[in-house]
């Protein structure tokens, strides 16, 4: 009797699951079926204006800043993972997990940053007229405010993706290959780009998806530099220009580069294939005199222009300002970033636990098929997610409120899009992927033969989540958490269209003040957010120095 009640209550499980798993399913589908419909409900004409005018820039520059940022954070992130794992020279251990700090600065920060010291005004140009005794017009200087810039600040803010990836690739495929090319006549060089460099291709390419995805999703970055994107143009047609048609043709244009881009990520992760080892066998070649000291500087180079010089010009930058982080303003914009970024991480992880949950006790192509809804929202800008989510929520608070207005003269105004809660929606499909990831980790350490013990002991569905993967997974959760509260800090496209009037946050007070070129003001919350995104890096940091494989699995 007993075993036949626990058989008939296994069955119910993923009935109980499927409706939940399918709501968050289809809050990941909603944006980007929303953008869809609209863009093509959009005039025709539109899109000819837009192919005429501004269209060719956008993408001419969206590819540029993909194709270099892409490039550099390739070179940088392979090259300092290949030195750390092979070689051993001095500061090698503390270079190692250094350099995973510039993930803590998101690139609009850096770019605040540079700007102040590289800009005409700044220090550097000055110190140089200063030694020169020249004036504005005897020299020439790189304009930082220029898509070169812009793919300078974002490589150095996004290498770490590549490094994470190619690290752990690097320690797995070990060094007997390349002393195998090397003792058939190969130089260290031509070993590394024929041997190494290929078995390790598929988590490099991967760390370089990741950063293009990055690189197409930015906003505060490229809008301070003046450099005309996809992401600009949205935001450009939506609030300066009035045209929501020609936004949501905008967004469709981004959201299928996006795609193509979480495609290739997913057949590249696929066709990944590692010969199962822990420790980077055969040690580590030991470098002396000139080549040590090169291997040092080339590590460290990307900690000093990533994170040390950006983290030095922005102290001084504020210690000028008249900004107070103790201001009663300043905590308020504080308030609402950590609520916004706790509510988001709460209905985040929760939204992974169903739909991990639904795809570990109920295997099939449904759950699959949600799950990987769950993660495609990471491939997906948030200004296109902003946009997706305006459309159809806007257009339902208009239609409320016109039918309150007529029938009891009541003003509703806005319900939901007035509201954090669609903010928090657009953060919950932006991050998701990333809590998924985190969970599932922490998942696959608990077997199926628990949760079947749990079941056949009495445990209802919630009941084994909550008393059996829980406490087990607790460590997961909340890193999970962590990953979304500080992504929701920095994320500025999303919560610039969406945010409530006169709701400002951290990220939204930096590019408000950047924006109107009060840098030494903007400096104040840009310390704040780095000080924020330091706290997962810490945590990655530790668990780097304590395990000798991986440090990327987070991603």
């Amino acid at each position: 009797m007993t075993d036949f009640a626990s058989a008939r209550h296994i069955d119910r499980t993923p009935r109980r699951l499927a409706i939940p798993a399918m709501i968050v399913a289809g809050a990941c589908l909603l944006p980007m079926v929303a953008v869809v419909i609209a863009a093509f409900l959009g005039d025709l004409e539109t899109v000819a204006q837009l192919a005429r005018t501004v269209l060719p820039r956008y993408v001419g520059a969206t590819l540029a800043l993909v194709a270099l940022v892409g490039l550099g954070a390739a070179m940088i992130g392979t090259g300092a993972a290949w030195l750390v794992v092979a070689c051993d020279f001095p500061g090698r251990r503390w270079l190692e997990v250094a350099l995973v700090i510039p993930l803590a600065f998101p690139a609009y920060v850096l770019a605040y940053a540079y700007t102040h010291v590289l800009d005409f005004p700044g220090p550097v140009q000055t110190l140089l007229r200063d030694l020169t005794g020249w004036g504005p017009r005897d020299y020439w200087f790189p304009e930082i405010r220029s898509l070169g810039g812009a793919a300078f600040v974002m490589t150095l803010a996004l290498y770490p993706y590549v490094y994470l990836l190619a690290r752990a690739a690097f320690q797995l495929t070990g060094r007997g290959p390349f002393e195998v090319a090397r003792s058939l006549g190969s130089g260290p060089w031509a070993a590394f780009v024929r041997v190494s460099a290929p078995m390790a291709r598929p988590a490099i390419f991967a760390g370089t998806l990741l950063v293009a995805m990055e690189v197409i999703a930015d906003y505060g970055t490229v809008a301070f530099f003046g450099v005309q994107t996809f992401a600009t143009g949205i935001y450009t047609s939506w609030f300066v220009l009035a045209d929501r048609a020609a936004a949501a043709q905008l967004a469709l244009g981004l959201l299928a580069f996006a795609l193509f881009l979480a495609l290739l990520d997913r057949w590249t992760r696929a066709g990944a294939r590692y010969a199962p080892r822990t420790r980077f066998e055969s040690g580590r070649a030991g470098l002396s005199g000139w080549s040590a000291a090169a291997a040092s500087l080339a590590c460290a180079l990307p900690v000093l222009f990533g994170a040390a010089l950006p983290a030095l010009a922005l102290a001084v930058m504020a210690t000028g300002s008249e900004q107070s982080v103790l201001s009663g303003r300043y905590l308020g914009f504080l308030t609402n970033t950590v609520t916004l970024a706790g509510i988001a991480a709460v209905v985040t992880v929760l939204a992974a636990v169903v739909l991990g949950t639904y795809a570990r006790m109920s295997p099939s192509r449904r759950s699959e098929g949600a799950l990987a809804l769950g993660r495609l929202g990471y491939a997906v800008p948030g200004g296109v997610i902003a946009v997706g989510l305006l459309v159809p929520f806007g257009a339902f608070d208009n239609a409320v409120d016109a039918f309150m207005e007529a029938n009891f003269g009541i003003d509703t105004g806005l319900l939901i899009t007035g509201s954090i809660w669609l903010l928090v929606g657009a953060y919950m499909v932006r991050f998701l992927a990333a809590a998924i990831g985190a969970y599932e980790s922490g998942l696959s350490t608990v077997t199926h033969n628990v949760d079947a013990a749990a079941r056949v002991l009495g445990a209802g569905l919630w009941g084994t989540v909550a008393r059996v993967h829980l406490p087990v997974l607790r460590p997961a959760v909340g890193t999970a958490a962590l990953i979304v509260f500080v992504d929701v800090s920095k994320e500025l496209p999303a919560t610039l269209i969406l945010r409530p009037f006169n709701f400002d946050t951290l990220a939204v007070q930096a590019h408000r003040l950047a924006s109107d070129e009060r840098l030494s003001g903007a400096a104040v919350p840009s310390l704040m957010l780095a000080a924020l995104g330091l706290i997962p890096v810490i945590l990655l940091m530790r668990r780097m120095r304590r395990s000798g494989v991986g440090g990327g699995g987070g991603l």
